[in-house]
């Protein structure tokens, strides 16, 4: 077996192993999530469902070409942006806690988990056009960030400061990997931090985590569920109290089927599982980037880039901030975490990187062609080259 065939492989066994833990995690806490009103199947049954529907996207979109997101990109960027825009018009918007990220048109779902695989399909496209025009100003950068930041200036309002960086930062990745100018990327660095610093500064709850980030022991308050979290992860050590054994899901640790998933894992679990989820998503993160580097063109090498990297990235932020190594920010774990939008759209993203690998280059090497050269005049035969 080689190595382009083990990474589809592999993509597949550990996106299917987080599934069947986040489904038995499901099982676990379902009992103390408000939503599900003491029901201890609740949350499982509702992830089926959402696992029933990104399956079935999963299968379709590693069955079709991807190559036709290239040519249709236009229609999903701009289906994007009218739901974001919805998030923002009563009744159909909804607000929670504060952020208005939701809209309700028959199902209830978050549009800026939809925007952001959107927005790594236009990217792709915009920076595949050619590979000289990425050095340069207006089709190598100017044109590739207005892609991403079309999406960032509706998503931040929401307030969904996560999702904004988690975009701004794959947006950069992936045109360092096309070839865009190093200043180019630094200077939007710069003013990315600048202006997360900003919006941290104008949003008192924001504000306060990121102080209780600082000093957890000042703010006792805005560092609750990371200390919360901490007390699970060490309360579990190397062998865990055992699955549905847990104490901080018992209305001590909020989100604890959600975003706060992972400490859960470590205090029933154990340190083995723990440790198995972060191998799990850097073996996901090594097989993605290996499909896209496998692809036959340059379009699908930086969709495949850009798809691991919002799942990637998106399990490191969840993990670093569950640990306190990053300021409290609410992003689900992907696969793991009970979500129905984002458990289909991070399948959805797993679709295509099958589909990047089906069409990639192939097994084994191409067999050399015959090349037949015109008859020597000298010798009057023939030449054929392998």
């Amino acid at each position: 077996m080689n190595a382009h065939r083990t990474s589809a492989y592999l993509i597949i066994v550990t996106v299917f192993g987080l599934i069947v833990l986040g489904l038995v995690m499901m099982t676990s806490t379902s009992a103390y999530a408000p939503e599900s009103k003491g029901d201890p199947m609740f949350l499982f049954n509702r992830q089926i469902k959402g696992l029933g529907v990104g399956g079935l996207l999963c299968a379709l979109a590693a069955w079709f070409d991807y190559r036709l997101l290239g040519k249709t990109w236009k229609l999903w960027y701009g289906i994007a942006i009218v739901l974001l825009v919805l998030c923002f018009i009563p009744p159909i918007g909804q607000e929670h806690f504060g952020a208005k990220r939701w809209i309700n048109i028959g199902h209830r779902f978050q549009p800026s988990e939809f925007a952001k695989l959107a927005g790594v399909v236009a990217l792709a496209w915009c920076l595949a056009r050619d590979e000289v025009p990425s050095r340069r100003f207006v089709r190598g950068f100017l044109a590739p960030f207005a892609c991403g930041g079309g999406l960032m200036v509706l998503i931040a309002p929401e307030v969904d400061l996560g999702t904004t960086a988690l975009i701004g930062t794959t947006t950069l990745i992936v045109m360092f990997v096309a070839g865009t100018r190093l200043g180019y990327i630094g200077a939007m660095v710069v003013a990315g931090v600048g202006s997360l610093g900003a919006a941290i500064a104008l949003v008192p709850e924001r504000a306060g985590r990121f102080l209780a980030f600082l000093d957890p022991v000042k703010y006792p308050d805005d560092a609750y569920q990371g200390i919360q979290a901490l007390i699970a992860l060490g309360s579990g050590g190397e062998d865990g109290r055992g699955l549905g054994l847990g104490r901080q899901k018992m209305f001590y640790l909020p989100a604890a089927h959600t975003d706060f998933i992972f400490p859960i894992v470590g205090e029933e679990l154990g340190l083995a599982f723990t440790l198995g989820v972060v191998i799990a998503f850097m073996v996901f993160v090594l097989a993605g980037f290996h499909i896209a580097a496998h692809a036959r063109e340059r379009f699908g090498m930086l969709l495949g880039c850009g798809v691991t990297l919002l799942i990637g990235l998106q399990a490191a932020v969840n993990i670093g901030v569950t640990t306190t190594v990053l300021p409290n920010k609410g992003m689900p774990m992907p696969f793991v975490s009970f979500g129905g939008t984002n458990l289909v759209v991070c399948l959805i993203g797993v679709g295509i990187l099958l589909s990047i690998y089906r069409r990639g280059q192939g097994e084994t090497e191409a067999k050399p062609e015959l090349v037949v050269l015109p008859v020597s005049v000298k010798k009057g035969r023939k030449i054929v080259r392998m």
